[in-house]
């Protein structure tokens, strides 16, 4: 992937298993996560998954359908080094690690749980807190 990394859907999970909202606009939290979010909590690691849309386009699926809370294309989530850092809008994120894809992927579809390995996104820590909108431009920086 190569181009204008952006971010192009914004979600957020209220309660368990219930659909995710879409939103355009959100609220970064340094050290937690997305505001609203059920997730977003003080220190959490796994507070806010970034996946590709370009994932979600192979295996024909909607933002949100496996529960990432930021979408975002051009930009290749895998490839990145753990501790870089990615300024979106207002706020600055440091890349985690890979996300396993669960069980829950096969509600989804038969086999997509296998098909996912490896694929299914990034968590990523809220460094700085701010605003992320959807459209907002994705700058990749080194670890600190």
């Amino acid at each position: 992937m190569s181009g204008n990394p952006r971010v192009v859907a914004i979600q957020l999970s209220h309660k368990n298993r219930a659909p995710m909202t879409t939103v355009t606009r959100a609220t970064a939290i340094k050290d937690h996560g997305i505001d609203g979010d059920r997730h977003s909590l003080r220190n959490n690691r796994r507070a806010v998954l970034m996946i590709e849309g370009e994932t979600l386009d192979e295996f024909g699926l909607a933002p949100g359908d496996v529960r990432e809370q930021v979408t975002v294309r051009e930009l290749e989530l895998t490839g990145l080094t753990p501790g870089s850092r990615l300024r979106v809008g207002g706020a600055v994120l440091e890349v985690g690690g890979l996300c396993a894809p669960c069980e829950r992927m096969e509600e989804l579809q038969d086999g997509l749980q296998a098909r996912l390995e490896g694929r299914r996104g990034r968590f990523v820590r809220v460094l700085e807190g701010g605003e992320l909108s959807v459209g907002d431009p994705i700058i990749v920086e080194p670890p600190a």
